[in-house]
């Protein structure tokens, strides 16, 4: 990579990369409003202002580690508050809610993909085709890591969530008792390597998916 582009990405990655974790959590506590509950909302929440998202550790100190050491960008935000006892069906509710976050990283992928096809064809011969494609490549990938992350079955990922609503009572009970080793099991996928093969091939084609979508 030249110093310029290197340059490119230092400036510009912050920007999809904020707006990643931000509009994430934003969509769990929307869904969770319109669904009757108004936690997140009641305690400021639901705002695009990112300092009210970001977590010290997981936000900015594991990420850096991971990526200085394994190449690997893995972090998560301050979940927004979210109390079921709100629901009118609490464990299906929580599964809508936890689906809504890896929904909204799709949506946004899909608008850093046009963002990347209008760069190329409008705007490659302009001061702005350079840069405003590179932001787009990393709005596009930390988008497609942050859905394919949080859909990984295991507590408390978004993923865990869901498969807690789709179960019976008593086996989302059980399933759910999993949550307490969820850090542990990730950073075991992680560090063995076992992350990497599921998520990249995952990553790959949705990302040349969406390419074909807006015509890259």
């Amino acid at each position: 990579m030249q110093n310029t582009e290197l340059l490119y990405y230092l400036t510009i990655a912050p920007v999809p990369i904020i707006l990643a974790i931000t509009l994430h959590e934003v969509s769990h506590g929307m869904v969770a409003k319109y669904l009757g509950d108004k936690t997140a909302y009641q305690q400021g929440r639901l705002t695009l202002n990112p300092l009210s998202h970001i977590d010290p550790i997981g936000t900015v100190l594991v990420p850096l580690i991971l990526v200085a050491t394994t190449g690997f960008l893995f972090g998560w935000a301050k979940p927004v508050p979210v109390d079921s006892r709100n629901f009118k069906r609490p464990r299906e509710d929580m599964a809508i809610v936890a689906v809504a976050g890896p929904l909204s990283n799709l949506v946004m992928a899909l608008f850093w993909a046009l963002m990347m096809s209008v760069a190329t064809h409008f705007l490659s011969t302009t001061w702005l085709g350079t840069p405003l494609s590179l932001m787009s490549e990393v709005g596009i990938t930390i988008n497609l890591i942050l859905m394919l992350l949080n859909l990984l079955p295991v507590p408390p990922l978004d993923g865990g969530r869901i498969v807690t609503g789709l179960l019976k009572p008593a086996a989302a009970y059980r399933f759910a008792q999993i949550e307490r080793y969820g850090f542990v099991i990730l950073l075991l996928l992680l560090f063995t390597g076992v992350l990497g093969k599921i998520l990249w091939p995952l990553l790959q084609i949705i990302k040349r998916l969406l390419f074909i979508i807006v015509g890259l």
